[in-house]
């Protein structure tokens, strides 16, 4: 019998229908082996509209694009990277059962993430943070970015755009966030911010657009940064990282917190237990807490997880009606996450 070399297997595998294999068959495959690409996906018409906006808004300038393992704009390059699962809707699925969701999955988070990564292109096209008035504004872009940040959900000195209060993350990205919300049509910062600090931001990003609209980038590089044809991870290589940033640890204690929603008290040993109720709200739950803070849905569900587990552990049992327990739920859920988010753990920054 003929021997075949490594490279002939992968190169069969890279032919074949790999949008037909199963997860586990799935997550075997390198990244650079998928063969995925911008062009014939609906990705071509959200950067049109990409696209049309700037024209909308006078800007002559257009970032490029390529694809890589995540949404980034890099520093010195005037383009966009776009995460290789929004090229394909197989690998949409993939990363929805390994996250539970997908970053930029619907038309308009894709595009509200596009707007603040062109916002981060036009800074560096024009080199726009070496402008003292800019430094003046947004402060030093020199600053070194933070593994995380303390946001302050309440601070009027910020646009509110992405999640998790992302303007508040350093000045390159408070920057980007003013110039998606100025960018983003009929979004009515005029009105919306009125009183605000943020609007004197706002009003300068309006005057300084107006000032470059016509004249040419001073950096026109069109260089990719790790696109996909250069990932030789696998896909659970890929998604064993993103577990490992995204999870809350094993030290963070619940017993204070779930005592005060549930209890182990003999009187309530005919209730349901917490962990099944927990186990049935699962998904309600961790979405609502999402929407609120802004935070991952893996993470929110890591952090259920070991509520789940303590309360079994502490044998804890409702002690009110499931419809009560879930607005306590809730509350003590947001609660934690805001408690993790100000001990300082957060989305990696952009």
């Amino acid at each position: 019998m003929a021997r075949t070399n490594s490279n002939s297997k992968r190169k069969r595998l890279k032919n074949a229908d790999w949008t037909k294999l199963n997860d586990e068959k799935l997550l075997g495959m390198r990244i650079c082996d998928l063969g995925l690409r911008i062009e014939g996906t609906y990705l071509e018409e959200r950067i049109d509209q990409l696209y049309e906006e700037l024209e909308n808004r006078g800007i002559q300038f257009r970032p490029h694009f390529w694809l890589s393992d995540d949404w980034f704009s890099p520093d010195g390059i005037p383009g966009i990277a776009i995460p290789f699962f929004m090229a394909n809707r197989r690998l949409e699925r993939l990363e929805r059962n390994q996250l539970l969701e997908v970053e930029g999955g619907t038309r308009a988070w894709c595009m509200r993430i596009l707007r603040h990564e062109a916002g981060h292109t036009v800074d560096t096209a024009y080199r726009l943070h070496r402008r003292r008035r800019w430094r003046e504004v947004f402060g030093k872009a020199s600053e070194p970015y933070p593994e995380y940040y303390q946001p302050k959900p309440f601070s009027k000195s910020y646009v509110i755009h992405l999640e998790s209060w992302y303007a508040q993350s350093h000045p390159c990205e408070d920057f980007a966030e003013t110039f998606a919300v100025w960018l983003k049509p009929r979004s009515r910062w005029r009105t919306r911010y009125v009183g605000w600090p943020a609007m004197k931001k706002l009003r300068y990003v309006d005057e300084l657009m107006r000032e470059i609209c016509d004249q040419k980038p001073l950096v026109r590089s069109r260089e990719h940064v790790d696109p996909v044809r250069e990932l030789r991870k696998t896909l659970a290589t890929h998604y064993q990282e993103k577990h490992d940033r995204y999870e809350i640890g094993t030290d963070t204690s619940y017993d204070h917190a779930l005592r005060k929603v549930f209890s182990s008290d003999q009187e309530h040993a005919s209730q349901p237990t917490a962990a099944s109720f927990l186990r049935r709200y699962r998904v309600e739950l961790r979405k609502v807490v999402s929407q609120g803070t802004g935070q991952y849905l893996y993470t929110i569900d890591q952090v259920l997880a070991e509520m789940m587990e303590r309360c079994r552990e502490l044998k804890l049992r409702l002690t009110q009606s499931e419809e009560a327990t879930k607005q306590a739920a809730l509350v003590m859920l947001t609660a934690q996450t805001m408690n993790y988010l100000q001990a300082g753990h957060d989305k990696v920054v952009l």
